[in-house]
């Protein structure tokens, strides 16, 4: 190394060879830069799912809920979605379809394998024995006969009707091309003719819900033919509609002793109160997922106010009740909850002598988790004046996200709203088409939806569905529009159905009204703009074919102009 500089450098390192160097450098940490790149972009592609927008995180639905913009993005007052609509419609949930076959095997079994045979001389006179399985198992093949579009998995048995020549008997089903995880309960009345040779026929089947002596079942009566039916864990996960003894009643403590020894919570004050549906339901489920969540009984306001944009004076109307628009037979089964009211009242007489303590929770900050050791028989959550932070919902942000689950399968859509839909849907024979129109303010404002008003006009829609719609089929049509003259034109080629078609099932004579007048301390319940769309939107949703405004009718965005991609976002 004698006479070399301890600096001396390779020849590749030379000066004159420096800036070669530099560039071969360069450019191999780009290319692995751009080798990295695509292997990241490659895995991100193959791994993400789109997200559900009813789980977005609170923040993205804090920002929604709260957002007063007057910009292109405006909030939709549709109908909520509830816990019966996350349930996959699977076929393995409902049990086994009873078909033609499976009625004639079991004649045949309870005959014996041997064939009917008439009596050379025989009775004609007298009533008809509905409880005798020939007749039961003539009542099956022609509801299987005549209601094509149904599946059928219970029959209840047959029990005599009105006169000495009916019977009545009820059946568990759904619609063959059904997407809501759901049974529905049918019961109706069967005319039937005894001939000279006492062979006998049906001459009729009634409408909907006629077979009245057949709608209750009694308790632990086994079904007149059910095959394999499913767990019952499966079957009380679902709901049924057409059950007409719909038991809302409210909870009641059984006793001073049951009450003092119980845990609960209760949420008090708040900006909450008259918002949107939606509003209402994601606050909601943040008490309740919170209760859950610390093992104690949710004390819940039952009274409900109705935004504005439901009412008919548009006006935001106080005094409604959760009832009418829930299913709180199923909430109180499920979960543990109690009326404020009632608690008030027995918390007042028991608390003192029983030694009941208050915990007082004045900031939202403070998390559920926070919570958890508390011994004290009352957690009250206080909410104050100044809005979005007296949001209930801001509970659930945060840290708590991730540990309080709001429970949605708690929450049902109404029966007595969800029987309308049924009722409707039968009369159809569940054998229609649907498409949603959005007109309205929307179709006025062409600033934001300039085609929305033309793509709607009856001309228009004759000319879209033309290739979606068979010429002849039922229509429902499922709008905004008041003045449903509008959509004529439509009856060239089709059987038009709209909403008021129905009035008579929420009329003063109807059971609706009878139920929701009851439960309203002998006040009728007017039938409001939510109850409106939310029977709208079920019957649409039960469409055959369902033809939507936005993406189907109009290349118009849903929220305005230039949402199209943020509303998958």
């Amino acid at each position: 190394m004698l006479g070399r500089s301890v600096f001396s450098r390779p020849g590749s390192f030379r000066p004159e060879n420096l800036g070669h160097s530099a560039l071969a450098m360069i450019g191999n940490v780009c290319f692995s830069v751009f080798v990295v790149g695509v292997l990241v972009f490659t895995i991100i592609a193959a791994t993400y799912e789109p997200e559900d927008p009813l789980f977005h995180p609170s923040t993205k639905i804090t920002t929604f809920l709260t957002s007063e913009s007057n910009a292109t993005f405006k909030s939709d007052n549709t109908v909520v979605k509830t816990g019966e609509d996350f349930v996959a419609a699977n076929e393995t949930v409902f049990g086994s379809i009873i078909n033609m076959e499976d009625v004639n095997n079991s004649a045949n079994a309870e005959s014996g394998g041997e064939a009917a045979t008439v009596a050379s001389e025989c009775e004609t006179t007298g009533p008809i024995d509905c409880r005798d399985p020939e007749v039961f198992h003539m009542l099956m093949r022609a509801t299987i006969e005549k209601f094509k579009d149904i599946h059928f998995y219970r029959f209840g048995k047959a029990v005599p009707g009105s006169n000495d020549s009916t019977c009545d008997m009820a059946w568990r089903f759904r619609p063959k091309e059904g997407k809501a995880a759901a049974f529905y309960k049918d019961y109706r009345r069967f005319v039937i003719q005894r001939a000279e040779n006492c062979s006998l026929s049906i001459v009729s089947i009634g409408e909907y819900h006629s077979g009245l002596n057949a709608r209750k079942r009694k308790k632990n009566q086994k079904p007149g033919l059910e095959k394999a039916p499913p767990k019952v864990d499966q079957v009380t996960a679902l709901p049924v509609f057409g059950e007409t003894n719909v038991n809302d009643s409210l909870p009641v403590v059984e006793s001073e002793s049951s009450f003092s020894h119980g845990k609960y919570l209760i949420y008090v004050g708040g900006g909450d109160r008259c918002k949107s549906m939606n509003h209402y339901l994601w606050s909601f489920l943040c008490a309740l997922g919170e209760a859950q969540y610390l093992n104690r009984t949710l004390v819940m306001d039952l009274s409900i106010c109705l935004s504005s944009i439901y009412t008919s004076s548009k006006q935001d109307e106080e005094g409604k009740d959760f009832r009418f628009y829930f299913d709180f037979e199923h909430l109180k089964e499920a979960a543990s909850v109690l009326d404020k009211e009632q608690f008030w009242t027995d918390w007042n007489k028991w608390h003192e002598k029983d030694g009941m303590g208050l915990h007082l929770v004045e900031d939202y900050k403070i998390t559920p988790m926070k919570l958890k050791e508390v011994k004290d028989s009352l957690i009250m959550r206080k909410f104050g004046e100044v809005e979005p932070d007296n949001y209930w919902y801001r509970v659930c942000e945060g840290e708590t996200e991730s540990v309080v689950k709001r429970p949605w399968h708690l929450i049902w859509k109404s029966k007595r709203l969800m029987d309308i839909v049924s009722a409707i849907a039968s009369r159809l024979n569940w054998d229609y088409d649907a498409v949603h129109i959005v007109r309205g303010e929307k179709a006025r404002n062409k600033e934001l939806w300039p085609n929305l008003d033309a793509h709607t006009s009856p001309d228009a829609l004759l000319s879209t569905l033309r290739d979606k719609i068979d010429d002849g089929r039922h229509l429902y049509i499922a709008t905004n529009e008041p003045d449903t003259s509008f959509f004529d034109p439509l009856k060239d080629k089709y059987t038009t159905h709209f909403l008021d078609e129905y009035k008579d099932l929420w009329d003063e004579t109807s059971e609706w009204n009878s139920d929701t007048t009851k439960l309203n301390n002998g006040v009728p319940v007017e039938f409001d703009g939510y109850m409106r769309v939310s029977i709208d939107t079920e019957v649409f949703l039960r469409g055959k074919k369902q033809i939507e405004t936005f993406n189907d009718l109009t290349s118009d965005c849903k929220d305005g102009i230039n949402t199209c991609n943020v509303q998958t976002n």
